[in-house]
């Protein structure tokens, strides 16, 4: 029996899902290119815990963290689906969705995903935000390092949102529901 060869996509995807990466360095695979990032800074870690405990003091929902989970995304025209490894995501814990071995999870039931921005600063700004959107994910939070802003981004269309509110650091960010409480940010002054 013939096999149907692999189109340059599939080709592309299982190179990416067969590498080996360095211990602490992520590899993703973004709009068909792959994208491998060195371990974070502390602080880039500080930023994400300050925030993280945040939502499990203070957000209405209970919810759970993941930094390690990759998420599956829709794809981009003429590329294999995304796969982005996001600083963090949070999902109500009544979901559980980390569960299980698979290090790739699909997007839905995600609440928000969390970057701080540092290496690509750029591809944290653009790219990511518009692989977010394609994948549904109802909430984007971009901690800009190099600007010195918060942004949250909403309500996801096509592949990108349709809101936005920045706010300098030392201002309060709000988090709509499920969160709804709003997000301090002067520690990250």
């Amino acid at each position: 029996m013939a096999h149907e060869p692999l189109s340059q996509e599939d080709v592309l995807l299982e190179g990416f899902l067969a590498l080996d990466t360095p211990e602490g360095f992520r590899a993703e695979l973004i709009e068909g290119e792959i994208v491998v990032t060195p371990p974070p800074d502390g602080d880039h870690e500080d930023y994400i815990e300050l925030i993280v405990q945040q939502v499990y003091r203070r957000s209405r929902t209970d919810m759970q963290f993941s930094g390690n989970k990759g998420l599956k995304l829709g794809k981009a025209e003429g590329c294999p689906k995304d796969h982005l490894i996001p600083d963090g995501t949070f999902a109500p814990r009544t979901l559980r969705l980390y569960r299980g071995a698979e290090p790739w999870m699909p997007c839905q039931g995600g609440s928000m995903v969390l970057e701080v921005t540092s290496t690509r600063p750029k591809a944290d700004r653009e790219v990511k935000r518009h692989c977010y959107a394609r994948g549904g994910i109802p909430l984007y939070l971009l901690i800009d390092r190099d600007t010195s802003e918060a942004t949250l981004l909403g309500d996801p269309r096509g592949d990108d949102y349709r809101q936005r509110c920045t706010v300098p650091f030392g201002k309060p960010l709000t988090l709509p529901e499920p969160f709804a409480f709003d997000l301090e940010t002067s520690d990250f002054l």
